[in-house]
């Protein structure tokens, strides 16, 4: 009786055990959450304090994407721009990135508006660059899937300006 009991209990703690390894394997591949499927590869800040703070420290452009979860053209532009490498690339080694599903107390985040999507840059200097705009009239800061090169260009313009501000 006494090997019996030993027998199940080293089955139940190898099944404990190999359910609790996979677990942590499963826990380190999920993506993390703040990039709410705009790029895992990608270190994004929390909040829009916080990426004042690092644009300053680290004299990065900050980028804000304004999206919604349920607006269909904001899951287009975030498939557009996740899968884009080159996009992908410079966001996470040249900017310092933020994506916000609500609007920041900064009225300068929406001077045409609080529509989604919407990107916008800030300087180190914590300036909101209001010239970097996409190329709608209407709204302009808004981008679609097929703008990925436009926003590539807006990205180096962003980093162009600051070397020759600063």
């Amino acid at each position: 009786i006494m090997l019996h009991s030993t027998l199940a209990l080293s089955l139940l703690l190898i099944a404990v055990t190999s359910n609790l390894a996979m677990a942590i394997k499963k826990e380190k591949r999920a993506p993390q959450t703040l990039s709410r499927g705009w790029g895992d590869e990608i270190t994004w800040v929390q909040t829009y304090e916080e990426g004042l703070y690092q644009a300053k420290k680290s004299n990065k452009p900050l980028m804000v994407i304004h999206h919604l979860e349920d607006c269909q053209y904001c899951q287009a532009l975030k498939k557009a721009f996740a899968e884009n490498e080159e996009i992908q690339e410079m966001a996470q080694n040249n900017f310092i990135m933020l994506n916000l599903m609500h609007e920041t107390t900064d009225k300068n985040l929406s001077p045409d508006g609080q529509y989604v999507p919407r990107i916008m840059f800030v300087d180190p200097s914590l300036t909101v660059r209001a010239d970097i705009t996409g190329r709608y009239s209407n709204r302009l800061y808004t981008y679609e899937p097929q703008d990925m090169m436009f926003l590539i260009e807006n990205m180096k313009k962003a980093l162009r300006l600051i070397q020759t501000e600063l």
